[in-house]
């Protein structure tokens, strides 16, 4: 058929050439020809590929991918994404007696990152973001003659972090000498966490840094970040630290990565010089939380409190005839650790919510400092020292 009218073509254009007619009658006899074939072609060529691959809905669905393909490189040229960054910053202020402030509005504070100022876009006197708590308690031979007290004041923190099993807020139990345990994992059960406390017992050696570093790692990275909750860490100990794999520096960059606050706790006796106290000092100023000594100071000069401070009964009694070296503790001992556990619980239920759009928006992985001041002068405040910017993924 292809053939036949080929053929009909060509003595169209022969006969044409022989005609008498007008030279502009012979040249749109020519084109006219000419068309008709360059059609002819195109149907023939259709014809030819239908044959040689039918038309099913097999072909067609196997040949809408490669089309959609085509096109994505176009598409991912004109797509315009956005990522914005809220970074959070729970805000703790005191007044000169170490009281929280609760009266100030947005325009008392001022954040900066990187020393540049930026602007508060969310800002609430109320925190209603749930607590997730890591509870860690040394129990190091050094720590022995403090640990019942460690436990006891434990407990209470626990019962007032929790106030029964419907809390929003949970607590994981973790204890550390020369290795760190998960004795329970995060849970709002203050029940089930006290139970665990009780059966503690101390022995081993002391790594501290390496405590902070697990459960940082292990147990707050590991929290999904859709779950918007303030992490916080509450470490009972003497701040030595005698085997740690990982330095003091690792450590607090651990908590920072982790978005992590971390309040310490010191369970040195009265009188006692604690080089530890630098690095609990360290560890809290450097991921925003704050340091509590409750026996830091003499509770009083005479014996009924248990405890005198170095030099009032001469070189030879010092503390050793009141137990106070020896693990002989009164009850003023407990009083001032769980007094300090309470104040911890106070201070993160009565914190300030400042959330904020970074003005650098690079998504490079850096750590970014943050400072938080208010306007008013004679103010203590204490928020978290920076974040790590979000990568590329």
């Amino acid at each position: 058929m292809m053939v036949r009218m080929f053929r009909r073509i060509r003595m169209t254009i022969i006969e044409t050439g022989r005609s008498k007619r007008s030279a502009r009658w012979r040249w749109w006899t020519t084109t006219r020809a000419t068309l008709m074939l360059g059609l002819l072609l195109v149907a023939g060529r259709g014809a030819f590929s239908q044959n040689a691959a039918p038309t099913t809905p097999s072909a067609l669905g196997a040949s809408a991918p490669a089309a959609s393909q085509e096109a994505a490189p176009q598409d991912a040229q004109t797509t315009v994404r956005v990522r914005v960054e809220i970074v959070d910053v729970p805000v703790t202020v005191l007044d000169k007696l170490g009281r929280p402030v609760l009266n100030l509005s947005k325009d008392d504070f001022r954040v900066l990152e990187a020393n540049v100022p930026q602007t508060i876009k969310y800002f609430s006197r109320e925190m209603r973001q749930p607590l997730r708590i890591g509870l860690i308690l040394d129990t190091s031979n050094s720590a022995r003659p403090a640990l019942q007290f460690e436990k006891d004041s434990a407990s209470e923190f626990v019962f007032n972090m929790l106030r029964g099993r419907s809390s929003k807020n949970q607590i994981f139990l973790q204890t550390f000498d020369a290795t760190s345990s998960i004795i329970q994992d995060f849970t709002s059960d203050p029940e089930q966490l006290n139970e665990k406390i009780r059966l503690l017992k101390a022995g081993g050696g002391k790594a501290l840094y390496d405590a902070i570093y697990f459960a940082c790692r292990e147990r707050m990275l590991t929290e999904p970040r859709t779950i918007s909750a303030r992490r916080v860490l509450v470490v009972i100990s003497d701040g030595r630290d005698v085997q740690s794999e990982h330095s003091l520096e690792e450590a607090i960059s651990m908590a920072r990565r982790a978005e992590t606050v971390i309040y310490t706790l010191d369970i040195t006796a009265y009188g006692f010089h604690n080089p530890g106290n630098a690095v609990l000092d360290e560890i809290a100023a450097g991921t925003g939380g704050a340091a509590f000594y409750p026996l830091g100071e003499t509770p009083g000069t005479d014996m009924a409190t248990g405890h005198l401070s170095q030099g009032q009964i001469g070189d030879t009694s010092q503390n050793k005839g009141l137990g106070a070296s020896t693990g002989i503790y009164s009850a003023t001992r407990l009083v001032q650790m769980a007094e300090s556990l309470d104040s911890i619980g106070r201070e993160l239920n009565e914190q300030y919510s400042i959330q904020y759009t970074p003005l650098n928006t690079k998504a490079d992985g850096t750590y970014r400092a943050i400072r938080v001041e208010v306007k008013r002068k004679g103010y203590t405040v204490r928020a978290k020292a920076g974040y790590f910017a979000p990568t590329e993924p």
